[in-house]
């Protein structure tokens, strides 16, 4: 195994918080109450109740296995890539439910489509990180 660049353990520790706050929002989410809902504006309500579960499954996918594959980054194992590769799937289903079949940007703004576009563009880069480290022999 070759050495890793000095700048792979940092990114990859704050891709694992990163992933660890979206499993704190994604368990919130779940545990969300009729009261939490209704505190909701009436488009962000319409939202929640449209989803489909592969959209929530998507997005159970998108975060804990994100979590999971930046932990096997900082470990340097070579398992975080196809990890990081299904997270990134989870992105895109729960990002199709969100714009193609809700229409949230619609109803919510630009703002959720910055959110979700940077949350798209981490995803890809920790698999593109993930390729490069097991290309370069820097994962086990």
């Amino acid at each position: 195994m070759s050495k890793a660049p000095k700048w792979f353990v940092p990114v990859a520790v704050l891709a694992f918080i990163w992933n660890l706050l979206g499993c704190l929002a994604f368990a919130f989410d779940l545990m969300a109450s009729p009261e939490d809902i209704a505190q909701l504006s009436e488009a962000e309500q319409a939202i929640y109740a449209a989803r489909p579960v592969w959209s929530v499954v998507g997005t159970g996918m998108a975060v804990i296995l994100g979590a999971l594959g930046s932990l096997g980054l900082i470990l340097k194992k070579s398992w975080s890539l196809p990890l990081l590769a299904l997270s990134l799937i989870g992105v895109i289903l729960q990002d199709i439910s969100l714009f193609l079949l809700s229409g949230a940007g619609a109803m919510i703004g630009v703002t959720v489509y910055v959110l979700q576009g940077l949350v798209l563009i981490i995803s890809v880069l920790l698999v593109l990180m993930a390729l490069r480290g097991k290309q370069n022999n820097w994962l086990g």
